[in-house]
């Protein structure tokens, strides 16, 4: 997106780099990450940052005129809502493809936004090593962080979010079998910034309305939860046995409430508009000429790509007996905006990361999670087969 950026990149990359960012993950968290992470970071100048920031902003507005009260009435099973204070949201993620407008420019188009934790703390790591190992990134004025952050001012910002004042030992990030998770590596980046353990489901003690987990062979009371754990997904997992359930009366404080992953999600597509939004329809309530051919058929709630069908038709859609729980979103086009040194060039998808801001009473975005393929599906869990695509970040011009 930058020709000249782009262009004096490739011809300094070198494989060694590459290895070496790699050999940095290794020697960080002890093991390679264990989902592909690119060759290139993205570089993204002035006109496209207004343009994805100008539709996060019109988003974010339209978000306070939401009834999310009835979102939650209408899209939240009874069976799975998480008892307590709802609070704020303290993360929301917005996910842009990158693509082609009408008059030739690149355009950011809304995918989907979650108000559920990223890789908060894994994407800062990522950004550092990219600098660190790669001299061909032009020297400039880009960032990969936002609202005025470094990575001192960053990781204060999420300290205070996530602890809110209490002792690490005191909060954890919640998760269901975190070894196996592909997104390991965050939960490590996220103890080795503040210092909280990552207990699974299946590890945690209750007594009354408390919750305990064992912490240097002791006992100790959880007061604060950072939540990892996707609850609909807890359905799937069969003979699961835990002593406590999310759906549980607790005496624990949620950052961020279990219930704001389904609220803000792909179920309020339909109701927002923008020009950098793609029109999108409840299954249950579509116009019977629309062209199916020009959408793509997504579960509101679904994990890592899950159950999307990009070639809907009646007979498939006939067949869906919970159609509520399903939307028709317009097909983007992503752009191969990024030349690579392969005969393919690369597509992008650019996530927005948000936390709550306090002291400002809103939103506000903080780092960027970048996501480039050379398929019709952008999912760093599939991508295996080729090069320069995978987990990456963008640096944004000032």
């Amino acid at each position: 997106m930058i020709p000249e950026i782009r262009k004096q990149f490739n011809e300094g990359y070198k494989e060694e780099y590459y290895k070496n960012l790699q050999q940095e993950v290794l020697d960080t968290f002890g093991e390679p990450c264990r989902f592909r992470i690119s060759e290139t970071p993205v570089f993204i100048n002035k006109s496209l940052k207004k343009k994805v920031f100008d539709a996060c902003e019109a988003i974010i507005e339209q978000l306070n005129t939401i009834d999310l009260k009835d979102i939650r009435e209408k899209f939240i099973p009874q069976e799975l809502k998480v008892p307590g204070d709802l609070g704020k949201p303290h993360f929301l993620a917005i996910d842009f493809g990158l693509c082609t407008g009408e008059n030739g420019e690149i355009d950011p188009q809304l995918i989907e936004l979650q108000a559920f934790p990223s890789l908060f703390f894994y994407q800062p790591f990522l950004g550092k090593s990219f600098l660190k190992h790669y001299p061909n990134i032009p020297n400039g004025d880009f960032h990969y962080f936002f609202s005025d952050l470094d990575e001192k001012g960053y990781v204060e910002a999420l300290r205070e979010l996530i602890l809110d004042g209490h002792p690490a030992e005191e909060v954890i990030l919640l998760e269901i079998f975190p070894e196996k998770q592909k997104t390991k590596i965050d939960f490590d980046a996220t103890k080795q910034a503040l210092g909280i353990e990552t207990v699974c489901m299946t590890k945690i003690s209750k007594e009354g309305k408390q919750l305990f987990y064992t912490k240097n062979g002791q006992k100790t009371r959880i007061k604060r939860i950072y939540n990892r754990v996707i609850v609909d997904e807890l359905k799937n997992i069969p003979d699961l046995k835990t002593q406590f359930q999310l759906t549980d009366e607790l005496d624990v404080e949620w950052v961020t409430h279990p219930d704001w992953f389904f609220m803000i999600s792909k179920s309020i597509l339909p109701l927002l508009k923008h020009k950098y939004i793609p029109k999108s329809y409840y299954l249950n309530d579509f116009p019977k000429d629309l062209a199916l051919s020009d959408y793509v058929l997504k579960p509101l709630f679904s994990f890592a790509g899950k159950g999307i069908n990009l070639h809907p038709d009646m007979e498939t859609i006939a067949q869906i007996t919970d159609k509520e729980n399903y939307i028709l979103q317009k097909k983007v086009t992503y752009a191969p905006l990024i030349k690579t040194n392969t005969e393919k060039n690369s597509k992008v998808e650019l996530r927005i990361l948000f936390i709550w801001d306090k002291d400002a009473d809103k939103l506000k975005p903080v780092v960027n999670l970048t996501r480039m393929s050379k398929g019709e599906l952008i999912n760093v869990s599939y991508l295996t087969e080729d090069t320069w695509i995978g987990s990456s970040i963008s640096f944004f011009e000032k």
